[in-house]
């Protein structure tokens, strides 16, 4: 059963007055494979992290580079964060989603990609060398600062466009 019903006007709750904004059930929505996905995701930037934590879930900004088709990310040692990521069990993963997209309101028109996968913190030197160097940065909190990284197991995206658009 759809929960698109045939017929449907869809409004922008930002614009109620544009009935044509796309969404993912728009017949224009182009699916995107693994590798147009990975193209598109810039190799650093701002994009957000889902998961379960301590209080329920939670959607936030987190500044990321992408390493290898992986997600870098950086936290806090000892913050909500990082530990509300932490299993507690030796080798065992935290699975989370990791979001990032591009839109234009103008054109109304721009894309997204979600990645699935277990989280892992960077503790040993090795990892931590891999990823320091672009990633480092020079405050005194620096010794304070935790690496993590999504590997994905799931990559997922769609561009989306106003009917007779051009995507971006």
């Amino acid at each position: 059963m759809s929960d698109d019903p045939a017929g449907a006007v869809r409004r922008s709750p930002a614009n109620p007055d544009l009935p044509d904004d796309p969404t993912v059930w728009d017949p224009e929505v182009e699916v995107l494979d693994e590798a147009e996905c990975l193209r598109l995701i810039p190799a650093g930037g701002v994009g957000r992290l889902a998961y379960s934590s301590t209080f329920g879930p939670v959607v936030i900004p987190v500044a990321y580079k992408l390493s290898d088709s992986s997600i870098v990310f950086r936290t806090v040692l000892d913050s909500p964060t990082d530990e509300d990521l932490r299993t507690g069990i030796q080798g065992a993963d935290y699975k989370v989603t990791f979001e990032v997209e591009d839109y234009d309101q103008e054109a109304r028109a721009g894309w997204f990609v979600l990645i699935q996968g277990p989280v892992r913190h960077v503790d040993s030197d090795d990892d931590r060398a891999l990823i320091l160097a672009p990633l480092s940065r020079s405050t005194d909190r620096r010794t304070q600062d935790h690496f993590m990284i999504i590997t994905p197991t799931v990559v997922s995206g769609r561009i989306l466009r106003r009917a007779g658009g051009l995507a971006t």
